[in-house]
């Protein structure tokens, strides 16, 4: 009996029936402390996703609230009238960055190349009146072809045919040639100005560009160049605002307008 008790009840039993429940609280405790490290590590995962949500928010707030400043600077400035320093600055800021010191001298305008300024209480006749008094007399004496006495320069072609209605009580039976692309092939400008006598030319830069550069138009007769300068666009801009028409108007002034201003022939006025 003692030696079956003995079998059937080794110590080296209870010595692994205790390593097995050692074994059962270790993996139980071990499975306990596992949540509490993921909810740890959970929390800066989060914090870490929720910035960069925040900057682009705070980001794109930024950009629309640049864009309403910009409209309601345009809207709220009150219009200052442009004044010849105004196209000498603007000249030697596009001239200074590829031009040398040499260069730039030969493009200066001097303030006698210029006329008086208009200060925003003139319609375009009476301005036009103010600045050409002998309008009549230079009007009869012109009689040259594929030239003009005044040249006129905006920024579209509904601008040019605006400007052109409101001269009419300044260009009197003169006659007034459209100078833009709009629903006008360059060609059939040529013929116009090759065949007829023409007093003003109102247009754009770039088609009256154009005109000189292909020889339909000749400026050795004109005596005014007129910038379209104070008036403003739907968007509030001034046509020097415009990138495209600053460039081709500082190109056509570059061409030949600026060495006659400086010979005395032709005379600039800003509108």
């Amino acid at each position: 009996f003692l030696l079956l008790k003995n079998f059937l009840f080794d110590p080296s039993d209870d010595e692994a029936i205790d390593k097995a429940s050692d074994n059962r609280t270790a993996t139980h405790q071990d499975s306990d402390s596992k949540p509490a490290v993921t909810k740890k590590r959970k929390q800066p995962t989060e914090c870490f996703l929720s910035q960069p949500e925040e900057k682009q928010e705070s980001t794109v707030k930024a950009k629309r609230r640049k864009k309403k400043k910009i409209s309601d600077i345009l809207e709220k400035s009150a219009p200052t009238p442009g004044v010849p320093a105004d196209l000498q600055n603007l000249l030697s800021q596009h001239f200074g960055e590829n031009r040398s010191v040499i260069e730039i001298e030969e493009l200066k305008l001097s303030d006698s190349c210029f006329l008086p300024a208009n200060d925003l209480t003139h319609s375009f006749s009476s301005y036009l009146k103010e600045i050409c008094p002998k309008w009549a007399k230079l009007r009869k004496n012109h009689r040259e072809k594929k030239s003009v006495v005044m040249l006129v320069i905006c920024s579209s072609a509904l601008r040019s045919l605006e400007l052109i209605k409101s001269m009419t009580a300044f260009k009197g039976d003169c006659r007034v040639l459209k100078l833009f692309a709009k629903h006008i092939k360059i060609k059939e400008q040529m013929n116009m100005l090759e065949k007829g006598v023409f007093h003003i030319g109102v247009g754009t830069p770039g088609r009256v560009k154009a005109l000189v550069e292909q020889d339909g138009l000749f400026l050795n007769s004109t005596k005014y160049m007129i910038l379209d300068w104070n008036w403003r666009d739907q968007k509030l801009r001034r046509m020097m605002d415009i990138p495209e028409i600053k460039k081709e108007t500082i190109d056509l002034l570059e061409m030949s307008i600026i060495k006659l201003c400086r010979e005395g022939s032709v005379k600039l006025g800003l509108f």
